[in-house]
């Protein structure tokens, strides 16, 4: 004999009438496969979807719904804006009793990827770059929304100049007496002393946030990461030998670069494919105890 179980958020009606602009849940665990070339892996994501709830005499909408349409989705289908269009449709249908007409899903992962040594042949290593997908559904359309972060690392111009000229001076206090100097002797003084100082460099973060047309056929989110870490230059490294870490003291060495220096550069980088975008850089300074941060954004205002 089967029970009829209450169901309060149908059979009742809310006490305070007001309508709201979105309802649901935060933090769902669960997997997703990503529609991205050399990525056949699930990832761990966490997930947030709502739904509006126009009808402020509505007690509550049926979230159990909502769980079991993501479940599925993320049991059966790739990560696409496609499959996210059809997903957030599926939401809005399933509460057309709750007359909602938007939906709305936020997922946050770690895409991995392996990348290979600057030099060594054969040796490569797993690197995370953290990703927010945010999407909605509204008046039947699809509006897309990824922020990837990026991690480098920025040498200062200032600190490299004021390391030079010391140098200098304490060659010519070496050698300033001598009518010449042999290129044997020069490279042993090197050898000796050219690290008598030493720019400051530190690990640091880019943020880029970009909007994507609906109607593409995939986020490429390796494709914004690879560009990214281009016009940057300095992208930190997994596995390295010596020789790999004498290859990224010399790209840091080639690409100095202040906060302003690198979020101009990341804005040039993604400008052309992506017109509404944000740029976002932190540099975790080594000589402070503060950070030194720039940003851009060409996203229209909400």
């Amino acid at each position: 004999m089967s029970i009829l179980l209450p169901d309060v958020a149908m059979t009742e009606r809310s006490a305070t009438h007001a309508s709201l602009e979105w309802v649901g849940m935060a933090a769902i665990d669960l997997p997703i496969m990503l529609d991205e070339p050399g990525v056949s892996y699930p990832l761990n994501a966490q997930a947030d979807v709502q739904v509006n709830l126009p009808d402020p005499t509505i007690k509550g909408i049926h979230m159990s719904r909502l769980y079991r349409l993501l479940d599925d989705f993320a049991a059966r289908e790739r990560l696409n804006p496609s499959a996210l269009a059809g997903l957030l449709e599926r939401m809005v249908g399933s509460h057309a009793d709750c007359h909602s007409s938007r939906a709305r899903l936020g997922l946050t992962f770690s895409l991995l990827c392996r990348r290979p040594a600057l030099l060594t042949e054969g040796l490569s290593g797993w690197k995370s770059y953290p990703v927010v997908v945010n999407a909605v559904w509204a008046a039947q359309q699809l509006s897309l929304e990824v922020s990837v972060q990026v991690a480098y690392s920025s040498t200062c111009p200032c600190s490299a100049a004021l390391t030079r000229q010391l140098i200098e001076q304490a060659f010519l206090d070496s050698f300033g007496c001598e009518a010449t100097v042999t290129p044997a002797e020069v490279a042993a003084w090197l050898q000796r002393n050219a690290t008598l100082a030493t720019p400051h460099s530190q690990r640091s973060v880019a943020e880029v946030r970009v909007r994507i047309a609906g109607d593409v056929e995939r986020l490429d989110l390796l494709r914004l990461i690879d560009r990214i870490e281009a016009a940057l230059g300095t992208p930190v490294q997994t596995a390295v030998k010596r020789a790999d870490e004498q290859a990224f003291a010399r790209l840091n060495g080639q690409n100095l670069m202040y906060v302003e220096d690198a979020a101009r550069r990341i804005e040039k980088a993604v400008a052309e494919d992506y017109p509404h975008h944000s740029v976002s850089v932190r540099h975790l300074e080594s000589l402070h105890p503060h950070d030194a941060v720039a940003s851009s954004s060409s996203m229209p205002v909400s």
